[in-house]
Parts: C-alpha cells; sequence; structure tokens
C-alpha cells in the first residue's frame, strides 16, 4: 500500500467540484479499488439529532445495516468512544454486528467537525489480523479530509 499515492487521490477527490455524495462514493471505491484486503468500504454518519448512524456511500456487498444504534456493534460503539477501533478478529467481540460471515477484521475510524464526532469510515476485511498502523494513519487523514467537507 502506498499511503502516499493514496493520500495524492484522496486530495484530489476532496478538492474537485462533484457533491459531496459523489466525493464520498469515489473515495469508497478508490479505497476498494487500490488496498486488495478493503472488502467492503463505507461512510456511517449521525441520523439527524437521533442517537443512531445512518449508512451514506458504500462500496462492496449490500449490507442491511442501514441503520446502527449508538453503542451497538463496532460503528455504533465508535460513536460513543469517539476512538478508533481497530478489531483484527471479529469473532473475539461480543458486541459485534455481523455484515456477512465472510468478514473476519473491522477498522472503524471517527470523522470529527469542531470536535463532534459525526460519522465515520467503515472497513471489513474477509482477512483476520490484517489491520496496521498504516491503516490507521491513512484513515485518519482521509476523516481528516472529508470534515472538511461536510
Amino acid at each position: 500500500m502506498d499511503i502516499y499515492k493514496i493520500q495524492q487521490e484522496i486530495d484530489t477527490i476532496i478538492s474537485s467540484e462533484k457533491s459531496l455524495e459523489s466525493k464520498l462514493q469515489e473515495i469508497c471505491d478508490t479505497l476498494e479499488k487500490q488496498i486488495s484486503y478493503y472488502d467492503w468500504v463505507g461512510f456511517y454518519f449521525k441520523n439527524g439529532n437521533k442517537e443512531e448512524l445512518k449508512l451514506a456511500q458504500y462500496t462492496g456487498e449490500e449490507t442491511e445495516h442501514t441503520i446502527i444504534p449508538f453503542g451497538k456493534g463496532i460503528c455504533g460503539q465508535v460513536a460513543v468512544s469517539n476512538k478508533n477501533f481497530v478489531v483484527q478478529d471479529v469473532s473475539e467481540q461480543d458486541n459485534y454486528i455481523s455484515c456477512g460471515w465472510k468478514v473476519k477484521s473491522e477498522i472503524v475510524i471517527p470523522i470529527f467537525v469542531e470536535g463532534e464526532n459525526v460519522g465515520q469510515i467503515d472497513i471489513d476485511s474477509h482477512t483476520a489480523n490484517t489491520f496496521t498502523e498504516k491503516d490507521e494513519e491513512l484513515l485518519e487523514y482521509i476523516c481528516k479530509k472529508v470534515a472538511t467537507i461536510l
């Protein structure tokens, strides 16, 4: 994974004249295409004033998890904790919402706007023990960039 190259691609997407939805979709598509073990890439955002997340743009298999209550699953926990959550083996998590039998690991990074957790990027992998500090670094960078266009 060439983080610098991917960051440049993200910068180009963010600075384009496209709609917010198009930019988010292009980020999902780029990550899924560029990183072999990113099998599902999506954005969840706070659903208005409700204590829940709503699925926005994503790439990968369809999911029935379009609404996730705060505190439920990895995404819901990140909405409450405001911290990165890296799960190297989803079978070891008690509070895990299965998106499919193929998913073995997951990483979720929150997006902050003016100090408020407004959403997150969620990555599922069909490979266990796959995420590294480089993934966290790249996804934190992306979340900071996305925050500038929300």
